[in-house]
């Protein structure tokens, strides 16, 4: 399954920058530095409530979301799986499918749950 290539304005500027090696940590200050060297750079918006930031108060929710997409990368790097094998794309689009932004309209319930 070839899935098409994607990526909000400016996150190819992250990842200029962001080795994928390198910690969650380092990613934050590529994040940080970027703000500052242009004030148009930002992680907010994509929702279709532009005047509310889509992760404000699904803190819960996205908490787990990383954790569980950290877990797939550490796991997937372990097994040495190509990113170009079924496998592996299969259970990337299965994740990605988990976390889709409906999050933001049900909030707390039986979906974050």
């Amino acid at each position: 399954m070839a899935l098409p290539a994607l990526q909000p304005i400016h996150q190819k500027r992250i990842w200029e920058r962001f080795n994928g090696r390198d910690s969650a940590g380092k990613i934050a200050e590529v994040i940080d530095q970027l703000k500052k060297e242009d004030y148009r750079f930002h992680m907010e918006g994509g929702s279709w409530t532009t005047h509310i930031p889509w992760f404000r108060g699904c803190e819960n929710v996205l908490g787990p979301m990383g954790k569980v997409s950290s877990l797939f990368h550490e796991k997937m790097l372990k097994k040495k799986i190509a990113t170009s094998d079924s496998r592996y794309r299969k259970a990337l689009f299965a994740l990605l499918c988990s976390q889709v932004s409906d999050h933001r309209y049900w909030r707390n319930g039986i979906w974050t749950d």
